[in-house]
């Protein structure tokens, strides 16, 4: 990829110039009808194999993910303080409380909040505080 973006930047402002070209409507057109066709007739090679190389994502949702996270130890009486609101850790089927474990808190961009022990998500808050109906395991 380097060379390619190092062959165009060295490439395409001489061209550019040779064709008189002097607005970034013409340059957009001279990309679209000579300079890419012209390009890929040249350096183009056939894929090995026909379809798409691409296949589906099946990791962790991506919006636990591309989050904030930041671990927390959990207070005394159960809770996470998260930007001065106290988040309480409801009871757990597993495990009958967290205190001074080391979770995880998520900020999502929408300003909700999750606690997660490791994988598992332990309790969704909204924006305020306030917990979110059943927290569903990542």
């Amino acid at each position: 990829m380097e060379r390619v973006f190092g062959t165009l930047q060295n490439r395409l402002p001489p061209e550019r110039r040779l064709a008189g070209i002097t607005t970034v409507e013409a340059a957009n057109r001279y990309l679209k009808e000579q300079f890419v066709p012209d390009y890929n007739a040249r350096f183009a090679v056939p894929a090995a194999e026909d379809g798409s190389a691409f296949i589906p994502y099946a990791g962790r949702p991506l919006e636990d993910i591309l989050c904030i996270q930041e671990s927390r130890q959990v207070g005394r009486d159960n809770c996470v303080i998260w930007k001065g609101l106290c988040l309480q850790i409801p009871p757990q089927r597993h495990r009958h409380h967290y205190v001074k474990a080391t979770v995880r808190v998520h900020e999502y961009p929408d300003g909700q909040f999750a606690i997660f022990d490791g994988p598992s998500c332990l309790a969704r808050f909204d924006a305020a505080g306030k917990p979110i109906a059943a927290a569903r395991a990542a």
